[in-house]
Order: C-alpha cells, then structure tokens, then sequence
C-alpha cells in the first residue's frame, strides 16, 4: 500500500508532463534571390530584398491652401522637386508609406515650405520637417496665409501588383 502511495504522485507528474503543447510546425516560404556572381541567398525579409520604390521615382500629392482667398491646388511631386506657386515655394525632399503588411499605416513627407512676405524680395523658410496624412496635429506649418499638407506618397512593395 505505501509502495502504491509513492507511485501515484509520480505516475501523475509524468502524465501531466505529457500534456504540454507540442511546438505548431510553420510551413516557413523561402526567397531565393540571386546575388552578384549567380550565387543566391535564401530567407531574406521584403526590406533586404529592397524592392520598395526607389525615392527618385515616389511620387507625392501635397496640398496647398491660401487661406486669403480660400483657394486650395493639389500638387503632384518627386523628392528633390520644387513647385513655385507664386510667393509661396514648396520643396519635398523626401515621401514616404508604411508597408502594407505595417500597423498602423502613415503617410508622410518631408516638406520645406519658403514665402515672399509682404514687403520683402526675399524668400524665408517657414517650415522644414515632415508632415504626416494620419496625424496632420504632429507637425503644423504655421503660417497666418498658407497651409501645407500631405495627401498621398505613391510608392510599391514587393508583393504590389
């Protein structure tokens, strides 16, 4: 009987180790992307595969609006572009988006933003920094007579049809 008493503790522990979860098995795709010298390398994410967009050929759609007269013009832009709208000059330097596969999706650009003051011949730069289509609050170009803001950066992924 006492021999029975010190089995079943035992017994019980091994039946219980036996019930863990066995590790799911994940059917992993492997990329084979050729490299330099016709050799190949295997597993490699969409970022280091680098098939997004190059930053020359992303297009940017910015909104301009003149607060005075209540006009507002859509603009469609490549980085390192400038649109001159009479005394307002808008410069993007750079558009980027999440990927689709990303959470949360943002959209932004890095504008620079100069106006012609009244009574001056020069341009000055009111804003230099990025603009975000999700979160317009973040970034402000503060200006009493414009307003700038980011629309759309088109650009692809790998896996983009």
């Amino acid at each position: 009987m006492r021999a029975t008493l010190f089995l079943v503790p035992a017994i019980a522990a091994l039946a219980l180790a036996g019930c863990g979860e066995a590790e799911p098995e994940t059917d992993t795709e492997t990329v084979e992307v050729p490299l330099e010298g016709g050799e190949a390398a295997s597993e490699l994410t969409p970022i280091e595969i680098g098939d997004s967009t190059p930053m020359a050929e992303r297009v940017a759609t910015i909104g301009l609006l003149n607060k005075r007269n209540n006009v507002s013009q859509d603009f469609e832009i490549r980085p390192g572009e400038t649109i001159d709208e009479g005394q307002v000059i808008v410069r993007l330097e750079a558009c980027e988006r999440t990927a689709p596969y990303e959470f949360p999706q943002e959209t932004g650009a890095f504008v620079q933003v100069d106006v012609l003051e009244r009574g001056t011949d020069a341009h000055v730069r009111v804003f230099s920094g990025w603009l975000f289509k999700e979160n317009p609050s973040l970034n402000v170009v503060e200006h009493p007579v414009y307003d700038v803001w980011v629309k759309d950066c088109a650009m692809s992924f790998p896996g983009d049809e």
